[in-house]
């Protein structure tokens, strides 16, 4: 089962047609449904093992814990990872006082990934990610209404950010600084498909391990998947 965006299929076609998107989006929600009614639930955390929840990466673990996820608005797995299933705020929840959770937006997909990458550095900086986020997700995946960068301007003009504060965050350094720590964090990730979590810089969460039998659950398995390896040594 595919369960994420690859890098490998923006680069055969820019945009996503209509015809295209229904049809991924069905393909998934057909594959994510039949995941969830016949696997086997597993509750005890001695039950992740490498391979199945969660892989090791080939890399040393960073200086402090933490968790990264990458996303992109272009995919509707990202769409459902996040505003259908909550598996972002489950793991928010879920993380030990000074253990900060960081979204990256990933620009390899879709025709504005890379000026969407900059819009989600601009929402960082500003902290209205959580006002952002189902706004643009909507305009992507559902009313496709996103032709120009003009589009994604307007997007925050209609959240109360003027078009000047946002043309002077979005050509400051600090956005510009964020832009280049999202790209090359990916780069360092070799990343190659979305939604993607690492926790710690050396563990990668295996989305399609997630054994439950109820869709409900599917937020709460991750995050504690995610806290086991926080604590593992």
């Amino acid at each position: 089962m595919k369960e994420d965006c690859m890098k490998e299929d923006c680069m055969k076609e820019d945009g996503m047609k209509k015809n295209g998107i229904k049809k991924v989006w069905l393909m998934f929600v057909s594959a994510i449904t039949l995941l969830m009614i016949t696997t086997t639930p597993g509750s005890a955390a001695e039950n992740f093992s490498e391979g199945k929840q969660y892989q090791k990466l080939d890399r040393p673990a960073a200086a402090e814990q933490q968790v990264i996820e990458f996303f992109s608005f272009y995919c509707p797995h990202c769409y459902q990872f996040d505003k259908i299933y909550g598996v972002s705020q489950a793991v928010e929840k879920i993380l030990p006082p000074g253990v900060k959770m960081t979204r990256y937006h990933v620009q390899f997909l879709g025709l504005f990934g890379k000026e969407l990458t900059q819009a989600w550095a601009v929402a960082t900086v500003l902290g209205i990610e959580d006002k952002i986020s189902p706004l643009i997700f909507e305009a992507v995946q559902k009313t496709e209404t996103i032709k120009s960068p003009d589009d994604i301007r307007n997007i925050f003009i209609k959240t109360g950010v003027s078009g000047t504060e946002y043309d002077a965050a979005l050509n400051s350094f600090v956005v510009k600084s964020l832009v280049s720590q999202q790209v090359k964090t990916a780069e360092n990730f070799k990343l190659r498909g979305v939604p993607a979590m690492f926790v710690n810089g050396n563990y990668m969460i295996i989305n399609e391990g997630m054994e439950t039998e109820l869709m409900d659950d599917y937020a709460k398995r991750y995050a504690d998947v995610v806290s086991f390896l926080i604590n593992k040594k």
